[in-house]
């Protein structure tokens, strides 16, 4: 099956076919660093994260850009309100927004380039424009001109009118059309400055993009990215100006990600709901928040809630028990040469699934049909005494083992830990949770612990052999009250934290 991608260009699924074979060249639309990062760009991401490592998956050379927008009004009013350097402080933000994609399991792409270290290409581009009539000089300003570039509107699909009814579109009377962009903005007293045939000024935050993605992946390349919000005026504006330069399509294929609400709320910063990625990690595993990122297709909206966000923890906490179950069961050694049909062939499904738009939806699918299979082995298998019949043999189990691997690790960057040490580090975690609520750490009122835990399953073992059944069920009650549950199996019993 042929891979296939939704294009915003077009509007349509096309099937993917790069401009040169086997070699993909992607550019993503980066952060502008003036602050910590939100779960909408976590979305946006995690998703193109996914698009690079899918891509190698499959065997493309891929170069993956993803810049960094370093000086921006936003930068340089954060700076004053702050008395801080702007160099600073965009500096700080970009070691911060690398903690969190480290945190994220984000892989490094081949070139993060940032616009200030990019200035001669980006006058380069600004005097070619100049030169071919698509821009022109209003004082210290140049500005690209809308009306030179005939196929404009063509990612949104409309009209020029149309464009400038439905847009906020600030008024500027050096522009020639509402429309018309700034490409250098001449300098204000007190901000910083670059040099240029035009006079002391700064980038406008449209031609850095041009600039940096066929610097480094040439006039046209495969696939631009970025979340929905940046289709007009940001994209819109980077086609004119790039294929007015150049002469060529700038991209082929342009793919962009839906929004991140919050409990059914645009996420803004006026409403007081914006939610930065370092918070969510102090509350949910890093591979939770990805499980929740990718629980939906990326071109629909998802909404962060508590529920929304508690499911996609339970369902890891799910997955790395299936597969701590999978473990076992090679360990133990079966003996069948039948594997369930959930078990068999994950990559091809895997790979259908992903190859239809990257639906990660429809592959966690694929991956949560294996864990019901993983499941209902180790019941089999606890429910016939420890028999090996109907287990299958380790070697089946290893390659089913191996292709989940590769589809989660390798892909969508989960279950990327040891399952047993991520249940254990678990536990603790929930253990450390209850206790606090409870008020153990203030010395309020009795917590539990795992000794404590340990003591009552053993005493809970000795009322059952004793046949005191009320007496075990009793333990069981009290252990649940404080959150914990037990599990008897034919190796004994077993505990979790309920999430």
């Amino acid at each position: 099956m042929a891979l296939k991608i939704y294009n915003t260009l077009t509007r349509r699924k096309e099937e993917f076919e790069p401009l040169v074979p086997d070699k993909v060249r992607m550019y993503v639309c980066g952060v502008t660093v003036y602050d910590m990062c939100h779960i909408g760009h976590a979305r946006s991401i995690v998703l193109f994260d996914v698009i690079y490592r899918y891509l190698m998956h499959r065997g493309f050379d891929v170069t993956y850009v993803r810049n960094f927008t370093d000086i921006d009004d936003k930068i340089i009013n954060r700076a004053n309100e702050r008395g801080e350097n702007w160099k600073r402080l965009a500096e700080r933000f970009i070691y911060e927004f690398y903690a969190d994609m480290h945190a994220l399991r984000v892989r490094l792409p081949t070139f993060e380039p940032k616009a200030t270290a990019h200035m001669p290409q980006i006058r380069d581009l600004i005097a070619k424009l100049i030169a071919s009539g698509h821009a022109y000089q209003a004082g210290g300003d140049v500005i690209f001109s809308v009306d030179s570039f005939a196929p404009y509107g063509k990612l949104s699909g409309k009209r020029k009118d149309e464009l400038v009814a439905g847009a906020r579109v600030e008024v500027d009377e050096k522009k020639n059309n509402p429309l018309d962009f700034v490409l250098w903005k001449a300098a204000k007293p007190g901000e910083p400055s670059w040099e240029s045939p035009w006079g002391p000024g700064r980038p406008g935050w449209h031609i850095e993009c041009s600039a940096m993605s066929t610097h480094y992946l040439g006039d046209g390349f495969d696939i631009h990215g970025g979340g929905a919000d940046l289709a007009f005026p940001h994209h819109e504006n980077e086609i004119a100006q790039s294929e007015a330069a150049t002469g060529v399509q700038f991209a082929r294929y342009w793919i962009h990600n839906g929004f991140v609400t919050i409990r059914s709320e645009k996420m803004a910063k006026s409403v007081g709901n914006v939610r930065n990625i370092r918070e969510v990690l102090q509350e949910v595993h890093p591979e939770a928040l990805r499980l929740f990122l990718l629980s939906s297709h990326y071109r629909s909206p998802i909404d962060y809630n508590e529920s929304s966000i508690g499911e996609a923890s339970a369902r890891l906490e799910r997955l790395y028990k299936a597969m701590a179950g999978l473990d076992e069961l090679i360990r133990v050694g079966g003996q069948s040469d039948l594997l369930p049909e959930e078990l068999a062939g994950i990559t091809g499904k895997f790979i259908e699934a992903m190859d239809d738009d990257f639906n990660t939806a429809r592959a966690l699918a694929v991956i949560s049909a294996a864990e019901t299979a993983i499941n209902r082995l180790v019941n089999e298998f606890a429910a016939a005494g420890e028999s090996k019949e109907s287990i299958p043999h380790p070697s089946l189990l290893e390659k089913a083992k191996a292709e989940i691997g590769r589809s989660c690790s390798e892909v969508l960057g989960i279950l990327t830990e040891e399952p047993q040490a991520f249940l254990e580090a678990l536990k603790d975690k929930l253990l450390l949770a209850i206790q606090s609520e409870s008020g153990t750490a203030r010395q309020e009122t009795p917590g539990i612990d795992r000794e404590e835990i340990e003591r009552l399953i053993e005493k809970r073992a000795a009322a059952r052999k004793g046949k005191d059944y009320a007496g075990a069920d009793r333990i069981r009650e009290e252990l649940a009250s404080k959150g914990i549950v037990l599990e008897d199996g034919p190796k004994g019993t077993t505990w979790r934290v309920k999430s």
